[in-house]
């Protein structure tokens, strides 16, 4: 360490709160490189998904309403993220246009454009159309004059420019997502809503989001008018920060010689959901939010709910009893049974041969974890992660939530797998993050570090090395005991580019 980092730079990385140790790991990984996830098979329906009936599912649902009164629950939304990908095409379009000599359908032929054409057509069912308008006459009093090439063109301009909205450059949670009543309706309030799920009388339903700090005051004057609401705020802290490299795997620097941070990535936000004391936590993105779809939404969160209250209740008892010391080995066999069974653990052959003590302390190890139940969508051809059956370096075989940037696909057998997946992760999670003695679990004594993955950045117009930590949902919970749960599509409404606005999802249901 001495060699490579001078004594301002010790300095540096102390006072921003970063750990030397954690540094020479992503030293180590960038030098060594992190090897790839090895997939066994995908998950499927009754092969690691669970698949529910409409009676069990209404059971489930019953089971939730009748015991949420014995928890603290909280709502997880990471919400940091602008909303620059939504409006790429747009930003492109922009750069590439020139007014003065193209039209607007040269343009779309010319770069085979379909996403600025659907733009276009549906302009004005987008929910920010009126102020668009306004905004856009404001800035060019002319506006009727012009041609109604120019006119979308300035209408794009508007929408993206710093002087206009500015829309690609601000948070997507404070962006105009629905309209209901003839009022604007933002991911932040959907978000919200949707907590009506687990209201309790007198008590205030807990919210919590991730936010980048400039944007606070943003979020803050839509969340205040939700009095009957704890809504709080985090930020992604800067000694989550990795470090960035040169190809020859020397730290990066910028002006003064000072090392070079980046944000670690989504992964980072373990710490965030860390710090939070309820019992149960509900994790979603901040665009998965729908107009329409209120009642499937609800229903499917109790569904998850459920599951993970009856499989709390499941491995709390068992615990109890193989902490007891008086446990026979008949009920041995039953715990054992239920991990591989229920919890998706498969134990090892030589397990059968343990003395009793050891199988009662291995038994204990691998029920006494943090559990997650996460919904799962069939697979039509959304990229992202997807739920395997996945084999450490151990040989054990668990179920997690892969990315396609953690797989080889190189390999023609690992990429085979990863075609063969039927279901889709669009981060629907419920968690339980305390033991069965009611003591909350350190979530971050239960990340798997070697599922971070190295990527290329650039940098002052270099190009560089940087390292993205596990992510939340992938890495970052790889340790926890994980139940895939199979829900209907259409609770799977997320706004990747703008033009998601117009799915009937996130349109004013006219009847």
């Amino acid at each position: 360490m001495e060699k490579i980092f001078t004594e301002d730079d010790l300095i540096y990385i102390q006072n921003r709160g970063n750990s030397i140790h954690k540094i020479q790991q992503q030293l180590d990984f960038f030098i060594q490189g992190i090897p790839k996830i090895n997939l066994v098979r995908s998950a499927k329906v009754g092969d690691g998904i669970w698949k529910f009936s409409e009676q069990e599912i209404n059971d489930f649902v019953s089971y939730f309403d009748k015991h949420k009164s014995n928890y603290s629950i909280e709502k997880f939304v990471p919400a940091s993220g602008a909303a620059t990908r939504m409006f790429k095409f747009l930003n492109e379009f922009l750069n590439d246009f020139d007014p003065k000599n193209d039209t607007i359908n040269s343009y779309i032929n010319k770069q085979n454009a379909k996403d600025v054409s659907i733009f276009i057509f549906g302009l004005k069912n987008f929910p920010f159309y009126k102020e668009l308008k306004e905004k856009t006459i404001q800035l060019y009093p002319n506006y009727y004059d012009l041609s109604s090439d120019i006119k979308y063109y300035i209408l794009i301009k508007t929408l993206l420019s710093k002087e206009g909205l500015d829309y690609a450059n601000k948070p997507k949670g404070i962006l105009p997502f629905h309209v209901r009543d003839e009022k604007i309706i933002t991911p932040i309030e959907e978000n919200i809503f949707e907590t009506e799920f687990f209201k309790k009388e007198n008590q205030k339903t807990k919210i919590h989001f991730t936010i980048n700090k400039e944007f606070q005051l943003d979020f803050e004057k839509i969340t205040d008018q939700f009095s009957e609401c704890e809504i709080s705020y985090s930020y992604q802290n800067q000694s989550t920060d990795t470090l960035a490299v040169n190809h020859d795997n020397t730290p990066f620097r910028i002006e003064d010689n000072k090392l070079f941070f980046r944000p670690g990535g989504h992964g980072a936000l373990i710490d965030n959901l860390n710090a939070l004391q309820s019992d149960i936590i509900y994790i979603k993105n901040i665009d998965n939010v729908s107009q329409n779809h209120r009642i499937a939404i609800e229903t499917n969160k109790k569904l998850l709910g459920g599951v993970l209250i009856w499989m709390q209740y499941k491995i709390f008892n068992y615990l109890k009893l193989l902490s007891s010391g008086n446990v026979t080995e008949n009920q041995i066999n039953e715990i054992k049974d239920f991990a591989e069974k229920k919890m998706a653990f498969p134990l090892q052959e030589e397990f059968n041969f343990f003395q009793s003590d050891y199988k009662v302390e291995y038994l204990i190890k691998v029920l006494n974890r943090p559990i997650r139940v996460c919904g799962m969508v069939k697979n039509e051809g959304e990229s992202g992660g997807g739920p395997f059956w996945v084999q450490d370096e151990k040989g054990r075989q668990t179920l997690q939530i892969v990315e396609s940037s953690q797989i080889d696909l190189n390999n023609s057998s690992q990429k085979n797998i990863a075609k063969e997946a039927t279901h889709f992760n669009p981060v629907d999670i419920v968690c339980g993050v305390k033991n069965f003695k009611g003591e909350k679990f350190d979530l971050t004594q239960f990340v798997d570090p070697r599922t971070a993955f190295i990527t290329e950045k650039t940098k002052h117009g270099k190009s560089i090395k940087a390292l993205e930590l596990p992510g939340l949902w992938n890495g970052a919970m790889a340790k926890w005991t994980t139940i895939f749960v199979e829900v209907p599509l259409e609770t799977f409404n997320p706004v990747k580019t703008v033009n998601d606005l117009l799915k009937s999802s996130h349109q004013p249901d006219n009847g």
